[in-house]
């Protein structure tokens, strides 16, 4: 009741916000946790749980998101922490740099760094469906994966650089509307 205002100090209120901000994402940790994973001191949540989530049920990349996110060895399963990183790369606060990034990533199915005609293969295959109905033809697949090349691949290397495929993506204005989960 005094003349001077209560402050929370800088470090509290930002730990605060962010427990806040936390709070919902660590509810959905837990419950793909098993019973003996949530008494774990750092718990790893599996693929199989993870996969589960309506959020990433119906999307084609669902493993390799998982895999792209993992920091384990093995690449199989996510900490609070990786999900967490999940979460920011597809919330509508990211930025078109991290987006991209992380798609890269996800595309790159060799984990080589570089987008080749295999890795544009198994692109396409997942966008379109690997049904006898919606798969390409094998002249169809080679004409497009031509096409994506000549409109992304800037040094005319044979493959797309995570620099390129920005580049590409800095043109595309839907590109982050859609490349997001929303918990």
């Amino acid at each position: 009741m005094g003349a001077t205002a209560s402050h929370l100090g800088k470090d509290l209120l930002s730990e605060y916000q962010v427990s806040n901000v936390q709070e919902p994402a660590h509810k959905r940790f837990t419950e793909l946790l098993s019973r003996e994973d949530k008494n774990l001191p750092d718990p790893r949540a599996p693929t199989e749980a993870i996969l589960t989530l309506p959020e990433l049920k119906s999307n084609p990349f669902r493993e390799r998101i998982v895999r792209v996110f993992s920091t384990s060895e093995s690449r199989d399963g996510l900490t609070f922490e990786d999900f967490l990183d999940l979460l920011s790369a597809f919330s509508d606060s990211a930025t078109l740099e991290i987006k991209s990034h992380y798609a890269f990533r996800i595309f790159d199915f060799d984990d080589d760094g570089t987008l080749d005609e295999n890795d544009l293969e198994k692109l396409v295959n997942c966008l379109t469906g690997e049904t006898d109905e919606t798969r390409l033809t094998p002249d169809e697949m080679k004409q497009l994966i031509s096409n994506i090349l000549e409109e992304s691949d800037i040094d005319k290397d044979g493959t797309v650089n995570l620099s390129e495929f920005q580049h590409v993506i800095s043109r595309s204005p839907d590109f982050v509307s859609s490349f997001k989960i929303v918990l």
